[in-house]
């Protein structure tokens, strides 16, 4: 049987684990309440941070280039007829 990735699965474990390493890590900084709280949980703000880029990353599809047809020549939609030339002096 072969081994099928799934993009989209991955892609929303990538986010939940994004979340819930947010919510840890902010959770943990209010209860530490002193001035290294931050700095404690840095590395659970940066796994999220980089989890949360890596699902923008994935979420990407990829660039085609646009067909190339010509655009169909503009209708004239004027009412009133073109102005006549002036006749020279």
């Amino acid at each position: 049987m072969k081994f099928r990735f799934d993009k989209s699965l991955f892609r929303t474990v990538l986010f939940s684990v994004a979340l819930v390493a947010f919510i840890i890590a902010t959770y943990q900084t209010i209860e530490q309440n002193d001035k290294n709280a931050v700095m404690d949980n840095y590395w659970l703000f940066m796994l999220s941070f980089s989890c949360l880029l890596l699902y923008r990353f994935l979420g990407r599809k990829p660039v085609t280039a646009p067909p190339t047809t010509p655009p169909a020549p503009a209708k004239n939609t004027r009412k009133t007829p073109a102005a006549r030339p002036r006749a020279r002096k």
